[in-house]
């Protein structure tokens, strides 16, 4: 009997946490009817009267959706929106716009500044629920992929074709805010790509004559580490999937070059061996697959005259070191 009460319990111990709704308006009338709608439908709301406010709440929690009015005195709701997708903290959390405003100019201004939908005034609150729960579920599908990516260390964004990055894995968030500053300033969704990025990614779209460089440096930190871009290839009609790599500074692979008689592919290869790094680390930096570090691994060991890779590791540090 025990048995089978033991499902039971199980599932019983088992609760779901509410969802949290940021609401932004600055009419009481509509904060008033919204939060009934939301905490009948057993949503946590919180509110904020303004932009401002919205922004200095989202500094402190981070909602599963935002509701935001688009017309507000002061920072008005498509300014606020833009604001808070350069924070890496909430740039993932969707925000639905509201409004009486219904001209395509205005529909449009809300989807550019990184809004996923657009209900107008007087709301239905059993549409405006709906939808609600349609966009979070794609958010938090969506999040729980750049999670998992991120946790086998792909280190991927994705930008439309004007070079402006539609979102990022955690990890590349991180290499790219260590390399721009704080994410207001930085690349964080939202943001375009530095310029030269932009004109690598308009030139291999445009094709024509002539070999386009397979890749683009877009920052190199205080020591020497170069952040460096290749594609990865089209997710979707505007949406280009590419990769970030981090690469050792101060001409390193160059002096394996130079000084072993290596191809540039399998001096690069040597020098993160060289910096502890396992070939699947390497892999992924390099943008290769495993394999073919291994078939670099098999030519370096064989050019070098050595058997494993602490012995080709060591001779790489000599030749760095002058020795």
């Amino acid at each position: 009997m025990t048995a089978m009460m033991m499902p039971a319990m199980t599932m019983k111990s088992v609760t779901r946490p509410r969802d949290v709704v940021l609401v932004v308006d600055d009419s009481p009338e509509a904060l008033s009817f919204l939060t009934d709608a939301l905490e009948e439908a057993g949503v946590t709301v919180l509110v904020a009267l303004d932009g401002r406010k919205a922004l200095a709440l989202l500094e402190q929690v981070t909602p599963d959706v935002i509701l935001m009015d688009a017309i507000m005195p002061g920072l008005d709701g498509f300014e606020t929106c833009r604001q808070l997708k350069r924070s890496s903290q909430v740039a993932h959390v969707p925000v639905i716009f509201m409004t009486g405003l219904t001209e395509t100019e205005h529909i449009l201004k809300g989807f550019a500044a990184g809004g996923v939908d657009y209900v107008t005034k007087p709301i239905i609150a059993e549409t405006l629920i709906a939808r609600m729960y349609a966009h979070l579920a794609n958010a938090r599908v969506a999040q729980s992929t750049r999670a998992a990516l991120d946790v086998t260390g792909r280190t991927l964004l994705a930008t439309n074709h004007k070079g402006e990055v539609l979102w990022c894995t955690p990890q590349t968030t991180r290499m790219l805010e260590a390399a721009f500053g704080s994410s207001a300033d930085g690349l964080a969704t939202g943001v375009s790509l530095p310029e030269e990025a932009r004109r690598w990614l308009a030139d291999r779209q445009a094709g024509g004559a002539g070999r386009k460089p397979d890749s683009v440096v877009i920052a190199t930190l205080a020591d020497g580490r170069r952040l460096r871009l290749s594609p990865v290839g089209q997710t979707g009609p505007d949406e280009i999937l590419l990769q970030l790599a981090e690469e050792s500074g101060a001409g390193e692979d160059r002096q394996l070059k130079d000084k072993l008689s290596l191809t540039p592919r399998e001096a690069e290869v040597l020098m993160w061996v060289a910096n502890g790094k396992p070939n699947r680390d390497i892999a992924e930096i390099l943008g290769l697959s495993p394999r073919t570090v291994d078939k670099h691994l098999e030519q370096i060991y064989a050019k070098l005259g050595v058997e494993n890779r602490a012995a080709a590791a060591a001779m790489a540090v000599r030749a760095l070191n002058g020795r």
